[in-house]
């Protein structure tokens, strides 16, 4: 199963006049965690949809603790909480240099035939990759 951790710094562009990210940057944040976390299980997202796999968010869900500011180097930690099926459940945290838990959230998945537009299940792939 696994955990992925990704670094990055916070643009100023993300920020507001005091210097603190703008609430709505925390999904893209999340979303450089799921791709990271799936490029830690061997897993390019570009290839999963090339193959005609995409994985829409259908559920998202962000608890603000602490505010991030500009300049400050942010890690998402992004696990699964179980075995994926239609859909793939992630949980993360969002934490500064000093350690400072700034978000919690969640979000879950569904994996869709691009050709189709249905739903469909977990491909054997990336089930394979994953010690459930």
């Amino acid at each position: 199963m696994g955990i992925s951790k990704f670094s990055f710094r916070v643009r100023y562009g993300e920020t507001d006049q005091m210097g603190v990210v703008y609430h709505g940057n925390y999904p893209q944040y999340l979303e450089m965690g799921r791709v990271e976390w799936l490029r830690s299980i061997g897993i390019s997202y570009k290839e999963m949809e090339e193959n005609g796999i995409i994985l829409p968010v259908i559920s998202l869900r962000i608890d603000y603790k602490k505010s991030a500011l500009y300049d400050d180097l942010l890690t998402v930690t992004t696990r699964i909480r179980k075995k994926p099926l239609v859909k793939i459940e992630f949980d993360y945290e969002i934490h500064n240099e000093a350690n400072d838990l700034l978000v919690e959230a969640h979000t879950v998945l569904a994996f869709m035939d691009s050709k189709a537009n249905k739903p469909m299940k977990c491909p054997d792939f990336i089930l394979e990759k994953l010690n459930f």
